[in-house]
C-alpha cells in the first residue's frame, strides 16, 4: 500500500496549482509518499491518486455543529477521582457544570467529559458508577448552556445515558473495540464519533508498546475501524479520528506520529489530538508536575494546527485560546 503525506504550508500567495488541505486555508503542492518497503521520496502533488485526492482536499462536514475549517478547542472536565492531572477536582455536579461553564467562556468550543480514568495503569470503572459521575453533569450543562458535549467513554449503556442527557458525540479511546454496542448506537443516534488508536488497555499499554512501524499501523488502524463503523451505518463525515498519543506509545512513537499529522488527512476525517499535559511533555520540557505543563501542551498544539489538525483537546483552554489568536494573527 502507498500512502501520501502532505507537506502543508500556509499563506495567501498559494503557487498555481496548489491544493487545499481539508478545503482549510491551509494548501499543498507536494507529497511525501511513504510505503512499508521503500525510502520515502517527495513527489508533486497532482501526482496523488484522484481518490486520495479528494480525501486530502475535501472540505470537512460540520461535526456536532462546528465548523472544522477553523482550529477548534476541546475542552477536557474529568469527573473521576484519580485522573493524572485533576482527578477529584470536579467531585461534584456543581463544581463540574460550574468548570464547564468557565471553559466554554474562556473559548472552548466543546466540551469533553469522562467519567473513567485513563491515564496509564489505570482500572476499569463499573457501568453505573460512571453512569453516576458523568449523565447528571451532562444534564446541568445542558440547562444552562448549548455548548456541543462529548461523552468520553468506551461503554454502550454510558454513552446512551449520556446523550439522553444532552451530549452530542461519542469519542472512545478504544477505538469502538472495547464494547460491540457502542458504534450501533450512535450509528441509530446518528450522532458524530471519534476513534481514537490505543495499544493495549489503560492498565498495561506503556508496558512495552511495539509497532512495525507506527505512522503506518496507526493509519492502518484507523482506516480499517472508519470502514468498520461506516458498514454498521455511522456517516464517514461525521468520524473524527485521533492517533492516541501517548496510548500505548513510547515517547519516540510519539513524536514520529506528532511529526507526521499531516498523514491522517488522507482518510478523509477531521482530526483531534490529546496531548495536553501529557507525560512526554513533562519529560522532554523538564517538568513532573502536570498541572504545570501547558506551555509545552500549547507548543504541540500549534505545530499540530499547522499541519491541519482541526481539534485540540485541552486542560488550559484559557492559555490554549489565547495562543491562538495570536498564531492565527501572525500567520
Amino acid at each position: 500500500m502507498t500512502y501520501y503525506r502532505p507537506l502543508v504550508q500556509h499563506g495567501e500567495a498559494r503557487p498555481e496549482g496548489a491544493m487545499p488541505l481539508a478545503g482549510s486555508a491551509l494548501w499543498f503542492t507536494e507529497v511525501e509518499i511513504l510505503s512499508r518497503d521503500a525510502p520515502p521520496r517527495i513527489a508533486p502533488a497532482g501526482l496523488v491518486p484522484e481518490p486520495v485526492r479528494r480525501r486530502l482536499t475535501a472540505r470537512r462536514a460540520t461535526i456536532a455543529g462546528l465548523d472544522v475549517t477553523q482550529p477548534q478547542i476541546m475542552g477536557i472536565l474529568n469527573v473521576t477521582p484519580d485522573s493524572f492531572s485533576d482527578g477529584g477536582r470536579h467531585a461534584d455536579v456543581e463544581t463540574a457544570c460550574a468548570a464547564a461553564l468557565q471553559m466554554v467562556a474562556d473559548g472552548a468550543t466543546i466540551i469533553d467529559i469522562g467519567g473513567e480514568s485513563t491515564r496509564p495503569g489505570a482500572a476499569e470503572v463499573p457501568e453505573a458508577e460512571e453512569i453516576l459521575r458523568t449523565a447528571p453533569v451532562i444534564e446541568a450543562i445542558r440547562a444552562q448552556s448549548q455548548v456541543p458535549i462529548s461523552i468520553d467513554t468506551r461503554k454502550a449503556t454510558v454513552g446512551l445515558e449520556a446523550l439522553e442527557a444532552g451530549a452530542n458525540l461519542v469519542n472512545d479511546v478504544s477505538g469502538f473495540t472495547f464494547d460491540p454496542a457502542l458504534a450501533p448506537l450512535a450509528a441509530q443516534a446518528s450522532v458524530p464519533v471519534c476513534i481514537m488508536h490505543a495499544q493495549g488497555d489503560p492498565a498495561t499499554m506503556q508496558e512495552d508498546p511495539q509497532y512495525a512501524d507506527v505512522l503506518l499501523d496507526v493509519y492502518d488502524y484507523l482506516d480499517a475501524q472508519i470502514d468498520r463503523l461506516e458498514a454498521i451505518g455511522v456517516v464517514r463525515e461525521q468520524i473524527v479520528i485521533d492517533p492516541g498519543i501517548g496510548f500505548g506509545k513510547t515517547l519516540e512513537h510519539n513524536l514520529t506520529l506528532l511529526r507526521n499529522l499531516s498523514l491522517f488527512h488522507g482518510l478523509g476525517c477531521p482530526i483531534l489530538l490529546g496531548v495536553s499535559r501529557k507525560g512526554f511533555i513533562g519529560k522532554i520540557g523538564e517538568e513532573p508536575q502536570a498541572a504545570a505543563r501547558a506551555p509545552g501542551s500549547i507548543a504541540v498544539g500549534l505545530a499540530a494546527l499547522a499541519q491541519g489538525v482541526q481539534f485540540l483537546r485541552v486542560h488550559d483552554v484559557a492559555e490554549t485560546v489565547q495562543a491562538l489568536r495570536l498564531w492565527q494573527a501572525v500567520r
